[in-house]
């Protein structure tokens, strides 16, 4: 019985998906705005948080980063960094091809606010 439940474990864990994991996807947005890194995440931000209530921002060393995550599994991540010219901006995604819940809000957030 132990051994089941240790295995089920394992099958769980394996399903998560970490930021981190995403960060070796392809972005499925790549594009530059004349926006600083923090005026842009305050443009993205809300609008994710209304499409996504798990929706979360920490500032980083060079920008922001923003991500939805549920069931220990990051759908969604959007790095910001600063440029000479504004921001960068990157979306990965855990299933880009999946139209998950809110997905189309997500992204079309990311376009909205560049």
């Amino acid at each position: 019985m132990r051994i089941l439940i240790g295995a089920l474990g394992l099958v769980l864990l394996a399903g998560c998906v970490s930021p981190g994991d995403l960060e070796k996807n392809n972005p499925s947005i790549s594009a530059n705005t004349s926006k600083d890194p923090k005026r842009y995440a305050l443009c993205v931000f809300p609008k994710w948080q209304a499409a996504r209530a798990d929706s979360s921002m920490v500032e980083t060393e060079s920008g922001y980063r923003l991500w939805v995550a549920s069931s220990n599994m990051a759908d969604e991540l959007l790095d910001i960094k600063k440029t000479k010219s504004g921001s960068s901006v990157m979306l990965r995604q855990r299933m880009a091809w999946s139209p998950g819940l809110g997905r189309s809000d997500i992204e079309g957030a990311v376009r909205s606010c560049l």
